[in-house]
C-alpha cells in the first residue's frame, strides 16, 4: 500500500501579490504545503511530487524538499511551455501556465501509484488526508476517482472573490461540478456568484465545493492528455489567459460516462491564503493548531 501526493505549486500567486507558495506563514516560518505534507505522510503517503515553475527547485528543496526526502521519495516536475504539445503555437503575450489539468499531466512520468492532487496554498486538515489515503487504496484501476469536499461557507474570503468548483452529489457520488470563478462573501453574510455583475446569483453556504483535493489512479493520465490536446485545439489565437481546469475535466468525463467519483466529506477545517490580507488569520489558526498539539512545536525538525 502506498500513495503519491502531487502538490500544484507552479501558480504565480498574482492576486496575493507575491510568491505565496513559499511564504513562511507558520509560527516557525513553515509554508502552508509543509502542513499538507506532514499530514499526508502520517496518513500513509510515501511519495511527494512538487509541480513547480523553472527556477523554484533549489528554493523549495532548501525550505522543505531536502528534509522531506529523508522520509519519503520526492520528485520535482516543471509546469512550463516546454511540455505543451508542439502543434500549439504559444502566443507571445502568454505568461500564465495552462491550468491544473496541465499541472497534473506534467507529473505523468514520475507517478505509478494512486495519487492525490492538492493546491500548495491551501490548508486541508489532518483528517482529510487520512480519508483520502484510505479511499485511494480502494479505487478501481480505471474509470474511478475521488474528491474531498468542503462546505462553501468555509472556503470564501472576506478580502475578495474566490474561484470554486461548486458540486452536487447523487447516491454518494459527485454528479456535477460547476467551476464558479467569482464568488463573493457579501457584507450581509450572503455568498453570491458575481461573475455577471452584482448582486449576482445567491449560493447555498452549505454547498459542497472542490478545493482541488482530488484522488486519481495513473489511468487518468491518458484521459488528461486527450483532454488537454482538445483544449489547445479549441483555443482562440488571442486566448492568452485561458486555463484547462481539473473540475471541468472531471465534470466532462463524468457526463461522458467515463468516470465515477465517490465524493468524500471530512470534518477537517479548511483555510487558505488567496489574498495577502488573509495571512494574519491563517497565521493565528496555525499557531492555535501547534499550541493544541495537532502539530509539534516546529515542523522544521
Amino acid at each position: 500500500m502506498g500513495a503519491t501526493l502531487l502538490i500544484m505549486a507552479a501558480g504565480m500567486g498574482s492576486r496575493y501579490g507575491g510568491n505565496k507558495q513559499v511564504d513562511g506563514i507558520g509560527p516557525n516560518g513553515e509554508i502552508l504545503m509543509e502542513y499538507s505534507i506532514y499530514d499526508a505522510i502520517r496518513a500513509g503517503f510515501d511519495h511527494v511530487v512538487f509541480v513547480i515553475k523553472p527556477g523554484m527547485k533549489d528554493l523549495l528543496a532548501g525550505i522543505c524538499g531536502d528534509r522531506i526526502a529523508k522520509q519519503v521519495k520526492v520528485d520535482y516536475v516543471y509546469q512550463d511551455f516546454s511540455s505543451v504539445p508542439s502543434f500549439y503555437k504559444i502566443p507571445e503575450e502568454r505568461t500564465k501556465p495552462f491550468g491544473t489539468v496541465h499541472a497534473v499531466l506534467v507529473a505523468r512520468d514520475v507517478i505509478s501509484q494512486p495519487f492525490a492532487v492538492i493546491n500548495a496554498d491551501d490548508y486541508y486538515g489532518v483528517s482529510a488526508f487520512k480519508t483520502a489515503y484510505d479511499k485511494l487504496q480502494e479505487l478501481a484501476a480505471e474509470g474511478e476517482a475521488t474528491m474531498v469536499s468542503y462546505q462553501l461557507k468555509n472556503t470564501v474570503s472576506k478580502n475578495g472573490t474566490v474561484s470554486r468548483g461548486v458540486c452536487a452529489a447523487e447516491n454518494g457520488n459527485l454528479s456535477k461540478v460547476v467551476e464558479t470563478l467569482k464568488i463573493k462573501l457579501c457584507e450581509n453574510g450572503e455568498i453570491r456568484d458575481v461573475a455577471d455583475g452584482e448582486p449576482g446569483k445567491l449560493l447555498d453556504p452549505l454547498a459542497p465545493v472542490s478545493m482541488n483535493f482530488w484522488g486519481f489512479t495513473p489511468w487518468v493520465f491518458g484521459k488528461l492528455e486527450e483532454y488537454f490536446v482538445n483544449f489547445l485545439k479549441g483555443l482562440a489565437p488571442d486566448a492568452i489567459k485561458a486555463e484547462c481546469l481539473l473540475p471541468v475535466f472531471v465534470d466532462d468525463l463524468m457526463h461522458a460516462g467515463q468516470l465515477t467519483v465517490p465524493m468524500l466529506t471530512t470534518d477537517a477545517v479548511w483555510f487558505g491564503v488567496t489574498y495577502k490580507e488573509d495571512k494574519p488569520n491563517v497565521q493565528a489558526e496555525l499557531r492555535a493548531l501547534h499550541d493544541s498539539g495537532v502539530y509539534p512545536a516546529s515542523l522544521h525538525v
